[in-house]
């Protein structure tokens, strides 16, 4: 650490800038979505004026299936339509929470949506109702042919569709029963303040969530400590609404779940992709089985950082010291291509295009949305959100992974019908952790340095760590969490700190010390808002580990099922997508596999240690 002397100015804060002040190349163009907010306000409009058409078909639906088909597009095209509505309301909400005109965009589509629904709301009760051999007359019938994956997928959910009115209601319930998501957003992105800290040269930057992942990774202890403390200081003078909040996110998935007479609200989770229960159990068993590789893990990073003891705050930093990890975005982006050579030249020449026509927006701002994600429409780019730091390494995985779920998009979008495209988040996950995968092995191939190779281990590990053995401790809270609800049991404060406590110890083991204020960390996670989802980042890494090691071993043989697997959407429930493309997730073969590896990789950092 730099001392500065009495009289020498100390250097000048450094602050989060407002989007205004960031430079037009370095966020994304949404223009490629709507040109301006007049063609956005215009559609809109239009949405506005259709949407009561809805009603012309009420009653009508079992008539014929010239009439069911007419009925059918009509939806599509106005799910077309509110898709990209919704889209680019969403983005820009993302750009900046605090801004009251985004706010307003977002808050007048939620409403028209929910009117949508509550006119559109006899349409699955009505077709729910009819009679099997009249549904099955219908469904064979050549008019319906390119909807009979939709209207099989549909009738699946017959005994979970209520009443037409009872659905009504439900529509019209679904924005107020959201409210904890947009509670814990608002509250987090916009309202707490986790004030100012020194950084390792003496100046004071505004502490945010893009820079406590950059001090996370910082050689000084005192500065990873004292980031962490006042970080979680944020969360603890929020710590009863918060947990009000997330209370009332699980209350939301049982209540939906009794509503629609699931046995669980997990259950309920996981019907639409048709996932057995036996997969989320055998994810937390297997891991929970091989634990002790990570608690060998821990133990060789405080003995290789020299510490006393090993705090949550420390398992973040390289554990080689002395390796230039400063990347540039444009770097970045350079080593994403090169590293997807193996998936040919099409798919690099697509995704370089895309970084060249700003599907990125690119750094922190205020008011922006934390973390990273991909998000598209039919008919758009997918786009991209980072928070991008050039001194946090993981950033640039981060970009590999959210443009594998844009070129999962991308091929879905031109290879499949609008009501097949739509993949869910159980396949998504394995496109991102894929491309995540061969750019591990991409910079293991291209150094010869033994300290930038242990670099690189170190990053792998930490990479299964936080995405499969992380995520799975999350999906048992979650478990519990609902559970406790289910049995009546109350969810206060106190009773999920308990939990979490109880896991955070089980998960890490008596190698490290668990400070209090991580046990406010279930605070903090945003999936925690919206349940069931974290779990499908620990089988999606075990899927894609499977398929990227066949890739990287036989491109010209492997690389066809792969593509295939990113043009295939969601026409095909995810267990049967994966097993096509050559993994499956029906048995715990690929989670131990996944696991086997990161107890390997963890040998070998010991050994070039």
């Amino acid at each position: 650490m730099v001392d500065h002397a009495d009289n020498e100015p100390a250097p000048p804060a450094k602050t989060v800038p407002q989007r205004r002040d960031v430079a037009a190349s370095d966020t994304w163009d949404l223009s490629l979505l709507y040109a301006d907010e007049a063609a956005w306000d215009a559609d809109f409009a239009r949405y506005e004026k259709l949407y009561p058409q809805y009603l012309d078909f009420k009653g009508a639906l079992s008539a014929s299936a010239a009439r069911l088909r007419e009925c059918l597009e009509f939806d599509r095209e106005m799910d077309l339509l509110a898709e990209k509505l919704g889209h680019y309301a969403s983005l820009r909400g993302s750009e900046d929470a605090s801004d009251n005109a985004n706010l307003a965009r977002e808050g007048r589509f939620m409403r028209l949506m929910t009117l949508a629904a509550e006119t559109a709301s006899f349409l699955t009760p009505e077709l729910q109702a009819i009679a099997d051999d009249d549904f099955a007359r219908l469904l064979a019938d050549p008019l319906l042919e390119e909807w009979q994956g939709k209207l099989t997928r549909l009738r699946r959910f017959k005994p979970h569709v209520l009443s037409e009115q009872e659905e009504r209601l439900l529509a019209l319930a679904s924005l107020p029963l959201g409210a904890a998501s947009e509670t814990f957003s608002q509250l987090t992105n916009v309202d707490m303040n986790f004030g100012v800290i020194k950084d390792g040269h003496g100046a004071d930057v505004e502490l945010s969530h893009g820079a406590f992942a950059s001090f996370l990774v910082k050689r000084d202890a005192r500065l990873r400590r004292d980031a962490f403390h006042q970080y979680y200081a944020g969360f603890e003078a929020h710590k009863f609404t918060l947990s009000a909040t997330l209370a009332h996110a699980v209350k939301r998935g049982v209540f939906n779940a009794r509503a629609r007479n699931y046995p669980s609200a997990r259950a309920a989770a996981l019907f639409a992709d048709n996932i057995p229960l036996t997969v989320y159990d055998n994810l937390i068993a297997t891991v929970k089985k091989n634990l002790g590789a990570l608690h060998d893990y821990y133990e060789l990073r405080k003995r290789t950082l020299k510490l006393t003891d090993l705090h949550f705050y420390d398992t973040y930093v390289p554990m080689v010291a002395d390796i230039e990890t400063r990347v540039t975005f444009d770097r970045a982006c350079e080593m994403v291509l090169s590293s997807l050579a193996p998936l040919g030249e099409e798919y690099g020449k697509i995704l370089g295009d895309g970084f060249a026509s700003r599907w990125v927006d690119r750094y922190e701002t205020k008011g922006k949305r934390s973390g990273a994600f991909s998000s598209s429409s039919y008919t758009s780019p997918p786009y991209i959100l980072m928070n991008y730091q050039d001194d946090v390494f993981s950033d640039v995985y981060t970009l590999a992974h959210e443009a594998g779920h844009s070129m999962h998009s991308w091929h879905s979008q031109r290879n499949q019908k609008f009501q097949d495209y739509n993949y869910p988040i159980f396949l998504a996950e394995v496109a991102s952790t894929f491309n995540e995968e061969l750019l591990t092995h991409h910079l293991l191939q291209t150094t010869a340095d033994g300290g930038m190779r242990a670099y690189i281990l170190n990053r792998q590990i930490d990479d299964i760590r936080a995405t499969l053995i992380r995520q799975t401790m999350f999906a048992e809270f979650e478990k519990i969490t609902h559970e406790m609800d289910e049995a009546g049991e109350p969810l206060t404060l106190e009773s999920l700190r308990a939990v979490y406590r109880r896991l955070l110890e089980e998960y890490h083991g008596a190698g490290m010390v668990i400070d209090e204020a991580l046990e406010l960390e279930f605070l903090r996670i945003p999936h925690f808002y919206g349940a069931f989802y974290v779990y499908k980042y620990a089988t999606g890494i075990s899927a894609a580990l499977s398929l990227s090691a066949g890739v990287l071993q036989d491109p010209a043989k492997n690389r066809g099922p792969y593509m295939d697997f990113l043009k295939s959407g969601g026409s095909r429930f995810p267990i049967d997508t994966l097993r096509l493309a050559g993994v499956d997730m029906s048995t715990s073969a690929p989670v131990q596999a996944a696991l086997d590896l990161f107890a390997r990789r963890v040998r070998e950092l010991g050994e070039l240690l």
